[in-house]
């Protein structure tokens, strides 16, 4: 802070010594430092999520649980549903240096548990601890992005990032499955740990700007966290995902207690979810205030609509070819990279419109519709299908339901002030990580409930029920059984498909017809020529400094008292 007796001429690089910048006035340097750290830990993040896959028949075998390896994808995805909202608080509490820190550093040590594990529970809390920190570290990056750049230019900023994210799904697989072979599923994991690593040194040199809210006292961060919040939201999804694995995989009765207790613990945990955020919480996570707009509403349902769609394609769209055309699981999987790629390209795609034209709703209008299209046509899908229909039927669901997500953002940051961009950004990602899990989950217990209905209507006489079972928890014995029950199995398998797939159809549709009510507004907002950055003790004390460019480019620099300015 300057006072009267401070000298009128300060040396340049002395001044940007004594404080600390702003978002937009950081160097290129230190901004291309500060995506280089979030945006690869944000390429690992996805990878991360995305070679299980390949390793489960591996890592089941190890343990020999393979009745428990779903989990190791659920349990991911349900830490990244109850805590990445969490995010969106902790940067504005502890700063998104200090948020980007514990995501990355959550994630990091998740995925080296995961590398030393020595038994399949140890295995899914491990990533259950991943989840915690990846879904974070996505969060911290779209929020960190956003401070750097203007809103019209965020979404191209936020396009080039969906490009790591992308790669990082579309090479999850391929990558897990070579490291798997050559050197074992542990090393799918343990391989990635000195990459997060680099990508957290880059973050703690680099993103050291300030933000408005910055705390410095851990004990002050600890009173502001959910905790009561958190905990219901985990429990109540956990226990709707231990309902339907329980009551559609496991075929357990209604009146086991293994069914109708998680039932009852999901309905009143998501009643004490509401209360907290409303009632209890001094930061709630869910943001009520956002809840009594419109716009946030209908993009939050989008949002969880547009992720079920998604993750449904995902998990399901390989299993039609091992199932019904029989295929490899490698040439299964190869099914899935022409949606991997289309993704990115989407969201970049949807980045440079926005920043040219300065507008998101016409776009999101005109390509918002082709997942629908896409989706008819998997829908539509039949054994004897062109190779075009099994080819690339999926690009436009990736490449539209992208340009969803990526206009969704910009259309409620457009409608929020600048205080409340990071809760915003963490009250999408709720929804959306509330998508993805619910999305695989409902689609899960759809599909064992009508391939169960369809295989004991097809097969009967003696060990029918035992042939059923098999068929259901094992696609490579669909491939080993005689051509009249084979015939059988795939015609359920495409029946049990189809319905996924129309739900997915479904869910595509109706969150179009949400979306028809969001208005346009104006991209126009530049970069502030001025920006009032200051440290966090000089508003308290009725002290600014402004930060401007000379005309040859040089800072100038200007502390602002009570009564008096001096220039430097």
């Amino acid at each position: 802070m300057a006072t009267e007796r401070d000298p009128l001429l300060v040396n340049e690089s002395n001044a940007q010594q004594h404080r600390r910048l702003g978002p937009r006035d950081i160097s290129s340097s230190t901004r291309y430092g500060i995506l280089v750290g979030l945006w690869s830990a944000n390429f690992l993040a996805c990878l991360n999520f995305s070679l299980v896959v390949t390793l489960l028949s591996s890592i089941s075998s190890d343990f020999n649980k393979s009745n428990e390896a779903s989990w190791l994808g659920t349990s991911y995805l349900l830490a990244t549903c109850t805590f990445t909202p969490l995010y969106g608080r902790l940067c504005n509490i502890m700063g998104r240096r200090g948020a980007g820190q514990l995501a990355i550093s959550m994630t990091a040590l998740g995925t080296l548990l995961c590398g030393l594990s020595t038994n399949m529970e140890m295995l899914i809390a491990a990533r259950f601890l991943s989840g915690m920190g990846g879904g974070g570290i996505q969060t911290t990056s779209s929020i960190a992005t956003s401070d750097m750049y203007s809103i019209r230019s965020r979404g191209l900023a936020q396009g080039v990032e969906s490009l790591f994210n992308g790669l990082g799904m579309g090479l999850g697989g391929p990558i897990g499955g070579l490291i798997c072979d050559r050197f074992g599923w542990r090393w799918a994991f343990l391989i990635q740990v000195p990459f997060f690593a680099l990508s957290l040194a880059l973050t703690t040199y680099n993103l050291r700007y300030i933000t408005p809210g910055d705390s410095k006292s851990t004990k002050e961060v600890l009173k502001r966290i959910d905790y009561g919040g958190s905990f219901a939201l985990l429990v109540s999804v956990g226990s709707c995902l231990v309902f339907l694995s329980m009551k559609y995989n496991e075929d357990l009765p209604w009146s086991n207690q293994w069914v109708y207790v998680p039932l009852a613990l999901a309905g009143i945990f998501f009643i004490v979810f509401i209360l907290v955020e409303l009632l209890v919480a001094p930061e709630p996570m869910m943001a009520p205030s956002l809840l009594k707009q419109k716009v946030p509403v209908l993009l939050g349902a989008s949002n969880v609509l547009v992720s079920s769609c998604s993750f449904s394609v995902l998990y399901f769209f390989p299993m039609w070819f091992q199932t019904v055309d029989l295929a490899s699981a490698s040439t299964a999987g190869s099914h899935m990279v022409p949606f991997s790629a289309s993704m990115p390209l989407g969201s970049l795609f949807a980045g440079w419109m926005i920043h040219r034209t300065g507008k998101y709703k016409l776009i999101n209008l005109i390509f918002g519709f082709f997942p629908f299209v896409g989706i008819t046509l998997i829908t539509l899908m039949r054994e004897d299908s062109g190779l075009l229909q099994k080819w690339l039927s999926t690009i436009p669901v990736g490449f539209g339901n992208s340009v969803v997500l990526q206009t969704n953002l910009v259309a409620l940051l457009a409608h929020l002030p600048e205080s409340s961009m990071a809760v915003g950004t963490g009250f999408l990602q709720l929804f959306r990580g509330l998508g993805q899990v619910l999305g695989v989950a409902i689609s899960s217990a759809l599909f064992q409930f009508k391939l169960d209905h369809e295989l004991r209507s097809r097969i009967h006489g003696d060990g029918a029920a035992e042939i059923v079972s098999k068929i259901r928890h094992s696609t490579t014995f669909v491939g080993t059984l005689p051509p009249d029950l084979q015939r059988a199995a795939r015609d359920s398998y495409a029946i049990s498909l189809r319905a996924v797939f129309a739900l997915a159809t479904c869910c595509a549709l109706l969150a179009y017809i949400i979306r028809l009510p969001i208005p346009e507004k104006k991209l126009d907002r530049r970069p502030r020529e001025t920006d009032m950055s200051t440290n966090p003790e000089s508003p308290a004390n009725g002290h600014a400094v402004e930060v401007r460019r000379g005309r040859q480019g040089h800072l100038a620099v200007s502390f602002t008292t009570r009564a008096k300015v001096f220039y430097t």
